[in-house]
């Protein structure tokens, strides 16, 4: 009488198939088979077969060959769960038969031809590349936008505070011209204002001459010249006061 103990002992069977993807794609597929004889078909495991493994092994490269054609390559790697459990069902029918129990089956790899693996690291590696320099465009457009709106909004603030310091300008001379005319009678607004010019005239040339990294500057000097100075200064501070209204 058959021990059903030592035939009940679980084996592991690794198997090197192969075979051609839907894309004629040569590949190599790795399947592992976990068996072992059911205790009440002892017989049957020990009499009805010669070569266990080699008939196992014939079920398996049946199934694998006839599902990997059936799939293009990205779809064989995606189904591997799938291509596993057609072996199991098959080779669990035809094993049963001879009083094996097939407990699992595991498609452990799918590797393609060795050309093909390259392309395909190559294709991959392009990919990603290509989604670098996507991300590197992306993040330099974002930086030359903020830059050109930090600018645009440098040059409001500049120009509304030079705004600003004409209208002060403004306000300040018109209240000194007031002053002025109500402490001393008889002078007159435009004699106010070319007094105040002319001594702005005179303080700018100091300032200049005291400069040390000042360069030289060639202006009229004289009666006639300070008068048509006088002019363009006034002119110049209406027409500011204008824009800024």
């Amino acid at each position: 009488m058959l021990d059903a103990r030592v035939w009940n002992d679980l084996k592991v069977l690794d198997i090197f198939s192969f075979g051609y993807t839907q894309d004629n794609v040569f590949v190599n597929v790795v399947a592992s088979v976990q068996y072992r004889a059911m205790a009440e078909k002892a017989a049957d495991a020990f009499y009805r077969l010669s070569n266990t493994r080699e008939q196992i092994q014939s079920y398996v490269f049946d199934v694998i060959r006839a599902s990997v054609p059936k799939l293009e390559l990205d779809a064989a790697f995606e189904q591997k769960n799938e291509i596993a459990r057609a072996v199991e069902q098959e080779l669990g029918k035809a094993m049963s038969t001879y009083g094996y129990e097939i407990v699992q089956t595991l498609i452990v790899d799918i590797e393609p031809d060795r050309n093909v693996k390259r392309a395909m690291n190559e294709i991959n590696a392009a990919a990603r590349l290509r989604m670098a320099a996507t991300d590197k465009a992306e993040a330099e457009k974002i930086l030359q936008i903020k830059k050109a709106e930090g600018e645009a909004e440098s040059k409001y603030l500049s120009g509304l505070g030079i705004a600003r310091q004409r209208q002060a300008i403004v306000d300040g001379l018109r209240d000194s011209v007031l002053a002025f005319s109500e402490n001393v009678p008889g002078t007159t607004a435009k004699d106010v204002m070319d007094m105040v010019l002319v001594t702005q005239y005179f303080d700018t040339i100091k300032e200049i001459g005291a400069s040390s990294k000042s360069s030289s500057v060639f202006i009229p000097h004289g009666p006639g010249a300070v008068k048509d100075i006088a002019v363009q200064i006034r002119d110049g501070l209406l027409q500011a006061n204008a824009s800024t209204i």
